[in-house]
């Protein structure tokens, strides 16, 4: 869950993304695994969820900190920090997201996706148009 206040706005890196509303020090906790509110699947349940929230689920799940067999779903806006290869919250640590630098009131929040996906990183096309419909599946 995001540690700090923030919001979601249109993102130049991918449709939409997640932005601070505070200013944020470098080594500040930014985002925090909190079981209490990160919600928990099993990958064997995704698989048979109907396919519409499959795809949300493989869009916007990660790899569980601790547990190979499920994947976590951000209760917050987190789940939709956008992938930078120069990130400015650090995921090294999979159940914390920690400032690599002053981060700016207004300024995307972005991270390495690699830092907590198995295997290879994969993007999927954009979920989100703003100001456009998008189409039925």
């Amino acid at each position: 869950m995001m540690m700090v206040r923030c919001y979601l706005a249109p993102s130049a890196i991918e449709g939409l993304g997640v932005f601070t509303a505070t200013q944020i020090r470098p080594g500040d906790l930014v985002w925090f695994y909190d079981p209490r509110f990160d919600v928990s699947y099993f990958r064997d349940e995704v698989e048979k969820a109907p396919a519409h929230f499959r795809d949300f689920l493989e869009r916007y799940t990660y790899d569980h900190p601790t547990d190979p067999d499920r994947v976590v779903l951000d209760c917050d806006e987190g789940r939709f920090m956008n992938h930078s290869s120069m990130p400015n919250v650090d995921l090294t640590d999979p159940a914390r997201g920690i400032a690599t630098r002053a981060i700016a009131i207004g300024e995307e929040l972005t991270c390495d996706y690699a830092h907590f996906t198995t295997g290879a990183v994969e993007f999927q096309p954009s979920r989100h148009q703003i100001g456009q419909r998008i189409a039925a599946a």
